[in-house]
This record gives structure tokens, C-alpha cells and sequence, in this order.
């Protein structure tokens, strides 16, 4: 205890914390590759595969849904935690796409605590989505919504039952039954045929039965070891159950933001030192909910699509809406994370804008300006942005590789951004190759990859 305690000090960050400060989408995975190269261990611990990283480096482009990015440094342990939802024919397809290319999976562990997506999981998702009409979240569709409403109920299946032929038969033999009345007697689905479920999943079970640990021992040893563990979220905090735009937001549990980390990877709140908040230099969402800055003309279609990246979901396929950096939700989630270290990603998309605006407060319906996220959807939904005008600055930033590169405009907006969130920005990404990120301040101790 005492050489555990001794090594925490102020200077020593054994967990760092990566989220999304925004509705997800900002470039998390090209973010988590280049700090990966400081962490011994990258541990994936919320949401399912209805989250996507794209990842691009020497052996190519990636698009990652369950796999940590840390996968692509080969002497790294990946994790993927006990609060993530599994779907386990995905993820598989996913492990023998990244060895089919020349990835190792050498050092990808799975808790036995994670809970799996089962066939009825997508069959309720669409169903839930149809009946709710107008008022439908946009969902993927996946199934990650009703397996983490049966882990809140208490009915999950879990990876260590998956692996276990005797454990998944005990536990579908208690489910099963329970679920086909809801799919018949409530969204009139057909039933599920039992031994072809069970045959099915002892399959899968068996195929990931080498990847599947006890994580969390995994992780106390490195923290013995004084090794620097990197906690991958995933989507973002303006999604989060608790701190999100509630009812739009992802059920994961744990909470996708920051105070999730420990929960969905089996540590304590105490060895978390440090979280980096992922920015977009403007905004985007994906699916139903408000999104105040949402820009429905021209500028919102050339964030959209005219950009040197078009604004497509790496999960969903679908295209993201756009707007203007929302310097009130962007403040609000770097407070509910505790963000210490900012990243500001696709800084270049915003090149050849003459002037480029940020909100700064909400006006509501009556006239209050306010300078925090509302609670309700109701309210955000019908508040009038206000806007601070900026000038642009017309030249690349994509060929920059320094802070003294950027244009004076540039540097500028990033300090601005810096002002209203109150924390620092220490990386700027200008584009998706490793090569293509400064660093500002080097608090985290990495430098750009080639």
C-alpha cells in the first residue's frame, strides 16, 4: 500500500480519460491513436457497437465499433471493458478483418463481465423506434439500447455465460421465454426458435472463448506496475444518459462521459489523473434531438459534405447535421468531465470560410439569455442561438505541422475557443494522418506520428 500510494502524486497520471465533449463524432480514434503511444494499456469502457473510430495510419484506414484504437501499436494491451455492450458476431468480424490486414490481436482482452447483444436486442430496437413515430431517438438500430435496459433489469447475458455452454443454457432457459411474450404479445415479432439461439451463441462463444478475461486484473497489475492506462469513451458527453440531451441520448451504462471510466473498467475514481476532451472546431450530430446551432442552408450543407472529410457516420453511414461551434454546450460538458487537457479536431474544414461564428449564450422564447445547457429538450429545442462573428482566415492549415504555422486568424479562434471553454487546447488536428497533429502545449507528452 505504501508504494502504491507513494506513486500517486500530482505529476503521476496512471489513468487518462479520452470523451467526446460534444454529441459524438469528433475524432476520438485518430486522437486515442497518437496518445496511445504514451499508455501501456487502451481500455474501451462504455456504449457498443453503435460508436465508430476511424483510424488512418501507415497500414492504411480503419473504421473501428468495438476494438479499441489502440489495437494498431502492437506491443499495447487493448481492453475492451465491462461496460461495454457486445455484439459478438461483429465484434469477431471486426478482430479478422484488422488480422487479415496485418493487425496484431495478440494483446486484445474482452471482460467475461461485458454484457452481449442478443438476436432479440435489434428486433425490440427497430420495433421501440416504430412505435415511438414522431418522437423516435434515431437509433442505429443495433440492439445496444434494450441489452443495457436488461442489464438495468437485471436479465443480461454476459461474456463469461457466453463462453460457458452450461452457463448460456441456464441463462437462456430463464430469458428466452420471458422475451419471446414481448416479441409476439407486444410488437407481434415472430418468437425466436431456442436451439437455434443456443447453437448459435455457443458457436460465437466458443470462436472468442481466447480473448475473454478477467480485465480487471489485467489492469491492477499494470497500475502495480506504475504503467499509464488509457480509458477510451466512446459517442460523447452531450449524449450521456444522465448529462446529455435527455430523452436523445445513448443508454449506455456506465455513463459515456468521464465518471463512467472507472465504473466500465473495473478501477477506482482515485487513479484517474487526468481527461482529455475531444472538440470538433464546429459541431454535428447524428439522429433526432436539438442541436441549436444546426445550420440548414448553405453552410450547414458545404460543413456537411464539401469539406475535405464529408460528415459521414463511421457506424451508421449516415449523413451528420452540422452547425457552428456551440461554445455553451462544449463549456457545460468540459465541466461535467472535469475536462484538464483540450483537443480541438478538423480545424482545416473551416479553411475557406471568410468568417466563421461561435455561439456564445441561448435566447429562449421569453427573452432570458442563458449561458448554460437547459435540462429540458423542449427548451434547448426552441432557443435562438447568439452569435460572436470571427474573421476567417483563408489559407490551409492542413500542411501546418506547428503552432507557428497556423494563421494568425487561426490561432486566434483556437484561443477563443480556449477563453469560453476554460480549459486548455493542446493538440489541433488539421487532418486524419497521424503526421497531421500539433501539438500546442505538451502536457501529454506525445508528439506526431509519421
Amino acid at each position: 500500500m505504501a508504494g502504491r500510494l507513494a506513486r500517486m502524486r500530482p505529476n503521476f497520471m496512471p489513468a487518462v480519460v479520452v470523451i467526446g465533449g460534444q454529441w459524438g463524432d469528433e475524432g476520438k480514434g485518430r486522437i486515442i491513436d497518437l496518445i496511445a503511444q504514451g499508455a501501456s494499456i487502451v481500455a474501451r469502457y462504455s456504449a457498443g457497437n453503435n460508436a465508430g473510430h476511424t483510424v488512418i495510419n501507415d497500414m492504411g484506414e480503419f473504421k473501428l465499433n468495438v476494438v479499441p484504437a489502440g489495437i494498431f501499436y502492437r506491443e499495447k494491451t487493448c481492453i475492451v471493458g465491462n461496460g461495454v455492450a457486445v455484439d459478438p458476431a461483429i465484434l469477431l468480424n471486426e478482430i479478422e478483418t484488422l488480422s487479415s490486414r496485418g493487425v496484431s490481436v495478440e494483446h486484445l482482452f474482452i471482460s467475461d463481465r461485458c454484457h452481449i447483444i442478443m438476436p432479440w436486442h435489434p428486433l425490440i430496437d427497430l420495433a421501440d423506434e416504430k412505435l415511438r413515430g414522431d418522437a423516435a431517438i434515431g437509433t442505429t438500430g443495433r440492439g445496444v439500447g434494450p441489452c443495457f435496459t436488461d442489464k438495468v433489469a437485471r436479465i443480461g447475458i454476459r461474456m463469461g455465460d457466453l463462453v460457458d455452454p452450461e452457463a448460456l443454457r441456464a441463462r437462456l432457459e430463464f430469458v428466452l421465454p420471458y422475451k419471446n411474450k414481448v416479441l409476439e404479445q407486444l410488437y407481434g415479432i415472430p418468437a425466436l426458435d431456442f436451439d437455434t439461439v443456443l447453437a448459435e451463441h455457443n458457436a460465437l462463444g466458443a470462436r472468442l472463448l481466447p480473448f475473454v478475461r478477467d480485465t480487471s486484473i489485467i489492469v491492477h497489475d499494470a497500475l502495480e506496475k506504475g504503467d499509464t492506462i488509457l480509458l477510451e469513451g466512446a459517442q460523447g458527453c452531450l449524449l450521456d444518459l444522465d448529462a446529455g440531451t435527455y430523452e436523445y441520448v445513448t443508454s449506455s451504462v456506465p455513463s459515456s462521459s468521464a465518471g463512467g471510466a472507472g465504473i466500465g473498467i473495473g478501477i477506482g475514481p482515485t487513479v484517474i489523473q487526468q481527461v482529455v476532451g475531444i472538440y470538433k472546431a464546429y459541431m454535428t450530430r447524428v439522429g433526432n434531438g436539438p442541436m441549436p446551432t444546426e445550420l440548414l442552408d448553405e453552410t450547414g450543407r458545404i460543413l456537411q459534405v464539401e469539406g475535405p472529410r464529408p460528415e459521414i457516420g463511421t457506424t451508421t453511414g449516415r449523413k451528420r447535421r452540422t452547425g457552428w461551434f456551440d461554445a455553451v454546450a462544449s463549456r457545460y460538458s468540459a465541466l461535467c468531465n472535469g475536462v484538464t487537457s483540450g483537443v480541438l479536431t478538423r480545424l482545416d474544414v473551416l479553411d475557406n470560410f471568410p468568417s466563421i461564428k461561435i455561439c456564445t449564450a441561448y435566447e429562449t422564447e421569453d427573452g432570458r439569455r442563458l449561458q448554460s445547457m437547459p435540462a429540458s429538450s423542449v427548451v434547448l429545442s426552441k432557443v435562438t442561438p447568439i452569435y460572436e462573428e470571427v474573421e476567417g482566415w483563408l489559407a490551409p492549415t492542413s500542411v501546418c505541422r506547428s503552432w507557428e504555422e497556423l494563421p494568425e486568424n487561426a490561432k486566434s479562434y483556437i484561443r477563443r475557443i480556449e477563453e469560453l471553454l476554460g480549459i486548455p487546447i493542446d493538440i489541433v488536428s488539421v487532418g486524419p494522418e497521424r503526421d497531421q497533429a500539433i501539438i500546442v502545449h505538451d502536457v501529454l507528452k506525445v508528439k506526431p506520428r509519421t
